[in-house]
Formats: C-alpha cells, sequence, structure tokens
C-alpha cells in the first residue's frame, strides 16, 4: 500500500485545530452534515444503531441526531479531543474502522476518507460493519478542491525555484468514488457532487482558515525545504490576479462528492439477469419508430 499521507502529521494539525476551537472555519463540515442529514430525512425507516466516523466537530452527528431517525449513535475520532460530555465515543486512528461485523445499520463519514491511506480498504471495513441493508452516507473533498491555490503555488514555486513540489493533496473524481463504492461491495451506489464558492480577502485569510480546519499539507512526500515570505507574497500575487473578483476579493473552491451505498441484502432490487428479459432491445427500439 502506497503511504500517501504522513498519519501524525495528520493527525496533529486535526488536533491543534479542535484545540483553537474556531467555530468559523467548521463551515465545511456544516455544510456536509447538514447535506448528509437532508439524504438521511428522505430515507423511510429508522436506524437504530449509527456510528460517525472522524466527523471532527460533530456537526453531521448532530444534524443526522436530529432528524429523528437515529435511536443510538456512536463518534469514532481520533482524540477525545474531538468528544463532547454528552457523546457515545469511541478513540481510532483516521483509517480504522473500530466496529464489529454487522454491528450498525448507518455510518457517516464526513469529510474524513479523503485522509485515508487505504481508502480502498476502510470502505470495505465500513460496509463490513453494516448490518445487511445498513445505509453508508459519506462526504469527501474531490477534484476542485482548492484548484486555484493548486495552480497559483506551483506557478510561483516555478517562478521562484524553478521547479515544484506538491503543496495541495490530491482529491479523486466522482466516477473514481462510484467505481470503488462498487468494488468495494456496496449495493446501489449513488455518487454525485456539489461546489461551493468561498471568498476571502487575500491568499493570507484563506490559508488560515485552512490551518483551522487541520486542512493544510499532510503529504508524506511534501518538501521540508522552509517556504520563505517571498514565496507567500509571490504567490498572494498571483492568485489576486487570476482568481480575483472585481471587488478585489478572491475565489476558492471546495467541491465535495456525497456517495451512498447500501450493505447488500436480499430485499433490495436486483439487476436482471444475462437472458432473462421477455422482449429482445430490437423488437423494444422498433416498437418506439412511427
Amino acid at each position: 500500500m502506497e503511504i500517501l499521507f504522513d498519519d501524525r502529521l495528520v493527525e496533529a494539525r486535526r488536533q491543534r485545530a479542535a484545540a483553537k476551537g474556531d467555530p468559523g472555519a467548521a463551515f465545511l463540515l456544516d455544510i456536509a452534515g447538514r447535506e448528509l442529514a437532508e439524504r438521511l430525512s428522505v430515507v423511510e425507516r429508522t436506524f437504530e444503531a449509527a456510528a460517525e466516523l472522524h466527523g471532527g466537530t460533530g456537526s453531521a452527528a448532530r444534524a443526522a441526531f436530529a432528524t429523528g431517525k437515529i435511536t443510538s449513535l456512536t463518534r469514532i475520532e481520533t482524540s477525545t479531543l474531538f468528544a463532547e460530555a454528552d457523546d457515545q465515543f469511541v478513540q481510532a486512528g483516521i483509517d480504522d474502522v473500530p466496529l464489529e461485523p454487522a454491528s450498525v445499520n448507518l455510518v457517516l463519514s464526513p469529510l474524513a476518507l479523503h485522509l485515508a491511506n487505504d481508502l480502498p480498504g476502510t470502505l470495505v471495513r465500513i460496509r463490513r460493519a453494516l448490518k445487511p441493508d445498513g445505509l453508508f452516507l459519506g462526504a469527501i473533498p474531490g477534484a476542485g478542491t482548492l484548484s486555484e491555490l493548486r495552480d497559483v503555488l506551483l506557478s510561483a514555486e516555478a517562478e521562484l525555484t524553478g521547479g515544484a513540489s506538491p503543496r495541495v493533496i490530491p482529491f479523486a473524481d466522482v466516477r473514481d468514488i462510484g467505481a470503488l463504492m462498487q468494488r468495494t461491495g456496496f449495493a446501489l451506489p449513488v455518487v454525485d457532487a456539489e461546489s461551493y464558492t468561498v471568498r476571502y480577502d487575500n491568499l493570507f485569510a484563506l490559508m488560515r482558515d485552512l490551518r483551522a480546519m487541520g486542512m493544510t499539507n499532510a503529504l508524506a512526500g511534501r518538501s521540508r525545504v522552509p517556504v520563505s515570505r517571498a514565496f507567500f507574497l509571490k504567490a498572494a500575487e498571483i492568485y489576486a490576479e487570476r482568481y480575483a473578483d472585481p471587488d478585489g476579493r478572491i475565489r476558492a473552491t471546495f467541491s465535495i462528492i456525497y456517495a451512498s451505498g447500501w450493505a447488500p441484502h436480499e430485499s433490495q432490487q436486483q439487476p436482471l439477469k444475462p437472458g432473462s428479459a421477455k422482449m429482445r432491445l430490437a423488437d423494444a427500439l422498433k416498437g418506439g419508430v412511427q
């Protein structure tokens, strides 16, 4: 397995963000939490045992519980820094799913799976933890997220040093996540994406928010060479040139992939077996020709 992320650094930055507790920087988790709760609210059933995987502030867990669809919910996080007094809480690493097989009928994952070094393995563990006909709902930062920042950091480094190193983590696209849901055994997978544009006064305001979210670069292959102030000044200049609105504020894109899938169960709608059709496709098409 390729180690893409420095787990210790990921955890250190998430814990630092939790300790500071900047409520304004939690807006992405709030957006994802509301969206997951809305999707849960239209499912016509009750989930007796649910788990939230690495939800940071817990806003997704609270929003989902408020739908009235959940009887009991356990929060799983990397540190007790993320826990509140009345939480049912389990401590586990970002790649871990510390749930017994077929032990829950709902798993929520808000904005954490993009940090897993073994995403396929994590999805398999989630699917195995679900009871038959249990539901997985996930929100995953996707391709397009921080595309402006990626562009300007690469351009600034190339201009100043003649080279470039990865400074924004890679994000999967919708097709990748859809294929992965199928490969890892989920039934009836549904995957779509929403993009959100956030405006900032300048690059430095954006970077402050990313630090407060624990979202700064934690790639294992990141450059260890200290970055100069001149680098960030150049990046801020390029950002303002390429991605500023007429009022001078810059744009930052955040794309979130929403994925849902079910643990297989015999009651679910099944695809027709090959050769079971009652009419040939050619005959069906002829019927529509006038």
